[in-house]
């Protein structure tokens, strides 16, 4: 199977959605309800090729999580999403090295396209 995708996002019905399409674009994915899940996740030794995120979250945002990963897995590829689209937000995404910063909705080609560049060999 191809690159392990880890989605982050809380509402369950974002989350089971996008991991059916990053499934459906040839990749294993693996969703998680909170950041705090995925950051157990890394600190069990699981492997994830790159990280989806939703930005506002219960608990730690996806602005902190990005954060957290550039400290523990500086080379990780995250892609942001948000319903609450801020230039503040995308300015910090920006400046934390995120891939990408997607509006939901957002267009599947896009986010295929988001996807391929962020897991492309570096």
């Amino acid at each position: 199977m191809g690159p392990v995708v880890a989605i982050v996002d809380d509402d369950p019905a974002v989350r089971a959605a996008l991991t059916r399409l990053v499934r459906s674009f040839g990749h294993q994915g693996t969703g998680f309800a909170s950041a705090e899940s995925l950051l157990h996740a890394l600190d069990a030794a699981e492997r994830f090729d790159c990280v989806v995120t939703d930005i506002q979250m219960p608990g730690l945002s996806g602005l902190h999580l990005l954060r957290a990963l550039r400290e523990q897995r500086p080379g990780l590829p995250v892609i942001l999403i948000t319903a609450y689209p801020s230039s503040s937000h995308r300015e910090r995404a920006a400046a934390l090295g995120a891939c990408a910063y997607l509006t939901k909705p957002f267009d599947a080609a896009e986010f295929e396209h988001c996807l391929a560049e962020a897991l492309k060999p570096a």
